[in-house]
């Protein structure tokens, strides 16, 4: 779906990515210590930074594409997504599907454009909030419109860049078992930059660990975690970590129930 090939790229003078040679096929997750270049390589492939080397989604240099054409098979739904007027829910997923609507201005949305806002609202579970102005919802009741918005965009990559930060632990596990159905359907695929390592494992079995902006190492998640390749990089004993995260997951559960 996106091959990346000696790909460069940075904000300034100097590259926060180097020579980076990736196929996405399926779902990956993508780790790694901070400012090691994750959210960089999710914005290149997004086509919302400059890079040197080859990009292609789909067999098709991006470089080629027109944005429209570019949203039309990648969403990206990032740490702080932004709206910035007091739309309700149903309305601020409507944004999706604005690359579906002919001739955009002063045109009402089509019964398809309904229908597709309606089954991501269910998706993300928020159809009954969907009159609801976006000012008045909480930090993780956004962060599923922000979702929503990205499924109703219908595209067949959906690139997440820490989604669930603001979640709680019911709704984390269930965006994440949604995303994996969804991917199941038809050519589609999930990239997950994920700080959450049980997450990431949960997400894709497919891990691709980076380091001071190259990738370090990729491989099966199981096999990642055993071999050690994880506390190299993070410094500490990453399965410990993980262990101690699962327990107070399984607490955190319990005293939800």
């Amino acid at each position: 779906m996106i091959t990346l090939t000696n790909v460069s790229a940075g904000y300034g003078a100097g590259n926060v990515l180097e020579n980076i040679s990736l196929e996405i096929i399926g779902n990956i997750s993508i780790v790694g210590p901070n400012g090691c270049g994750k959210t960089t390589l999710l914005k290149v492939m997004a086509g919302l930074l400059p890079h040197k080397g080859d990009v292609e989604i789909g067999g098709k240099p991006i470089s080629e594409m027109k944005r429209q054409e570019v949203a039309g098979k990648i969403a990206m739904l990032s740490q702080q997504p932004a709206i910035y007027f007091d739309y309700t829910v149903f309305d601020a997923v409507m944004m999706g599907r604005y690359i579906h609507i002919k001739n955009r201005l002063m045109v009402s949305p089509s019964n398809a454009d309904k229908e597709a806002v309606f089954r991501s609202l269910v998706a993300v579970g928020l159809l009954e909030l969907k009159n609801r102005s976006i000012s008045k919802l909480s930090g993780g009741q956004l962060q599923r419109v922000f979702l929503a918005r990205a499924l109703a965009q219908e595209p067949c990559i959906i690139l997440l860049d820490e989604p669930t930060n603001h979640l709680d632990l019911k709704c984390q596990v269930e965006i994440v078992n949604y995303l994996k159905i969804w991917s199941k359907e038809g050519n589609r695929a999930v990239v997950g930059v994920l700080h959450d390592i049980n997450l990431a494992m949960s997400l894709a079995d497919e891990i691709v660990v980076m380091k001071d902006g190259k990738i370090h190492t990729t491989g099966k998640a199981a096999d990642i975690v055993a071999g050690g390749v994880l506390n190299q990089v993070y410094q500490m004993d990453v399965a410990a970590h993980m262990q101690n995260s699962l327990k107070k997951w399984v607490l955190g559960t319990q005293s939800i129930g």
